[in-house]
């Protein structure tokens, strides 16, 4: 599933910013232990710092739209710890915090820095929260999450992306995530219900069991559109009672939900 970015509106105008399609699967050489990191990761402090205050900017530029004019205090902190350089190839980490989505192979992308802080604000995440990801792909919104949520599950239907980011999540020591192969539009009904949920891959319609996962007082984050055509960042708010009111927040544009063949 492929982790998307925005189409800016000014006026009547759409700007697409349209992703970077697939060059290499994600090498081996991203899955060093924490241990060996730690010096080289310092050099990227500046940019990640830099990366930050360009997500700060468009949250602002796009107030409008969203209604979230800045991010909370625990998401803007896992902006700044999360190492987005651990999460793409090795020949792509001098561009890692550009703001802008970037290739990981199996024609996926590590989404926008921006369109991520975003999705996890818009959970509005309690204390102490379960969280269930749709479309795990190297692991970096997974991370993110892993920041502000005590338990993060997540699908990815891509058994390669899967595996590499569970081995990845683990390697940077982020403990309270868990990673299962399987396809997404199902959830996971074992664990549930979630305090929030969040897909990463554009759906035609929000996937019934998800809502059904989806605890009351929560919220779905989710792409819903026509493949390839202007999507809609959406906002489910499930209520105490049950009742779904949904919002659509911002044009984006993502590749689609991918499903298994074998399932209806």
């Amino acid at each position: 599933m492929v982790r998307g970015h925005p189409c800016r509106r000014r006026g009547t105008t759409i700007h697409w910013l349209l992703a970077v399609m697939v060059l290499s699967p994600l090498g081996v050489g991203a899955l060093r232990a924490w241990s060996m990191q730690r010096g080289s990761d310092s050099r990227f402090f500046q940019a990640r710092e830099a990366m930050v205050r360009e997500v700060l900017a468009d949250m602002a530029a796009t107030a409008g739209e969203t209604g979230r004019g800045t991010l909370s205090a625990a998401v803007l902190e896992a902006m700044r710890r999360v190492p987005r350089h651990r999460f793409v190839a090795d020949t792509l980490i001098e561009v890692a915090y550009e703001n802008r989505p970037l290739p990981i192979g199996y024609g996926q992308t590590i989404s926008q820095p921006f369109i991520v802080a975003l999705m996890t604000e818009l959970l509005d995440l309690p204390e102490n929260a379960k969280v269930l990801e749709i479309g795990t792909g190297s692991g970096y919104q997974a991370a993110v999450l892993a920041h502000v949520a005590k338990e993060v599950y997540s699908v990815e239907i891509l058994a390669p992306l899967g595996r590499s980011a569970e081995t990845r999540l683990k390697a940077l020591g982020y403990t309270n995530v868990h990673v299962k192969i399987d396809d997404g539009y199902y959830g996971w009904k074992e664990h549930a219900p979630f305090d929030g949920i969040l897909v990463t891959a554009a759906a035609p319609h929000i996937p019934p069991p998800l809502l059904q996962q989806l605890k009351p007082g929560a919220k779905l984050v989710i792409p819903v559109g026509p493949p390839f055509l202007t999507q809609f960042l959406t906002v489910v708010h499930k209520s105490e009672d049950g009742t779904m009111t949904t919002r659509q927040v911002l044009p984006v544009a993502f590749v689609p939900l991918t499903r298994s063949g074998g399932r209806p």
